[in-house]
């Protein structure tokens, strides 16, 4: 059963959002393309001023924010005088490379007019599928923030190639919650939140102020699989929520053209908030394993194995894996799928691919005797295991 409410808002504290005991005291707000360009052409200047304002009113607040910002593409356009955006990957590189400054430009006149200084962090998702760049990414957040600075985060698009380029800032912005140990992020968009219905079709369609649970009811109505009721962009926004529940980390959909959104948004007066309702939440070195790579590789094993990493808690050894697929090296991440193909789990892998296939389907203590050395008694220790959690 879909897990919503729609008349229902959530308890705060002197503004604040409230999760659990939770107060949210860190930010990450994202503002989207059609929302800091006011719907086409260059980042709004006067926008960008009055988003100034309200991150400054949550500072004297005592809360730390982080932005992650579109617009960079937009800004180096309108200087460049291209009447329509760049269709290849070096002209996109182009237009960010002049653009990028040109937006750090209106950020630091706006926020610097209420005494904020800003920084720009330029990220790539190479950046996060690396450990040691994702733990020195998380510790350049954190000293800006403790310094009373407002880091201004974007994807790094004057080298980004597809292979490395996150997809949309949506997802961007729940990683950068995870990288801060943010409490919530608020997504400013060009829709209200998720809606019972699509709005533009339905005149009964109403807004769905909480959601505790992410179950398929609720991917239909964020445009999934067979669904005709869908909002653009809803989808990414819904697998920003996924990022940011596993992480206990809460996330709120919001109009930021309405005015006062940031303040409203977290006192739980507009929006769609999906809780951070996860009994274990995922802590740093999981959450990058998780969320911060993509798979090199996957794993097949059979019912038994399956059962023992999901209920029983237990590493994957040898003897469960049925079938090893694609080409990677020991440490990679890779998925592990039970034998109908759904990937349940990702972990990093002790062995590569080769000897993996070797080995499948073999004893521990076999290990030695087929490769020549044994430098662990498990395919994926536990410790480097994550579970998906899948829609209820």
């Amino acid at each position: 059963m879909t897990k919503t409410r729609t008349n229902d808002r959530r308890p705060s504290s002197e503004g604040a959002l409230q999760h659990g005991d939770t107060i949210v005291k860190r930010i990450v707000i994202k503002i989207g393309s059609s929302t800091i360009t006011r719907g086409s052409g260059p980042p709004d200047s006067s926008y960008i001023a009055e988003l100034g304002a309200q991150v400054a009113a949550q500072v004297r607040l005592g809360r730390a924010v982080v932005i992650v910002t579109s617009g960079a593409i937009a800004a180096g356009m309108d200087k460049l005088g291209l009447a329509g955006r760049p269709r290849t990957i070096p002209q996109k590189q182009a237009a960010a490379a002049v653009g990028q400054g040109l937006l750090m430009h209106e950020y630091a006149h706006a926020f610097g007019a209420h005494g904020l200084a800003v920084a720009q962090v330029l990220l790539t998702r190479e950046d996060l599928q690396d450990r040691g760049r994702y733990v020195n990414a998380s510790n350049t957040l954190n000293a800006l923030l403790r310094l009373g600075a407002i880091p201004i985060i974007n994807e790094n698009d004057t080298i980004a190639v597809e292979e490395i380029k996150f997809g949309d800032n949506d997802t961007l912005a729940a990683l950068v919650g995870t990288l801060a140990d943010a409490d919530a992020v608020l997504l400013l968009s060009d829709v209200d939140g998720l809606y019972t219905a699509n709005p533009a079709q339905d005149p009964d369609a109403r807004l769905i102020p909480v959601v505790d649970r992410i179950d398929r009811g609720i991917e239909r109505l964020a445009g999934g699989a067979g669904s005709s009721v869908g909002t653009g962009g809803m989808r990414t926004k819904l697998q920003a929520a996924k990022i940011c529940a596993s992480s206990g980390i809460a996330l709120i959909i919001a109009n930021g053209s309405r005015p006062n959104v940031v303040t409203d948004a977290l006192a739980g007066k507009c929006g769609t908030w999906f809780t951070a309702a996860v009994d274990h939440p995922l802590r740093s070195r999981k959450r990058w394993i998780a969320f911060g790579g993509a798979p090199k590789g996957h794993l097949v094993v059979n019912e038994g194995a399956r059962a023992q990493l999901v209920r029983g808690g237990k590493s994957l050894l040898a003897a469960g894996i049925v079938a090893v697929e694609g080409e990677f090296a020991c440490g990679d991440l890779v998925d592990v799928a039970s034998v109908d193909g759904a990937a349940f789990a990702q972990g990093l892998v002790s062995y590569d691919s080769a000897s993996i296939a070797r080995i499948q389907g073999r004893r521990s203590s076999e290990i030695a005797r087929i490769l020549g050395e044994k430098t662990a008694d498990e395919v994926v220790h536990r410790d480097n295991l994550v579970l998906l959690r899948p829609a209820g």
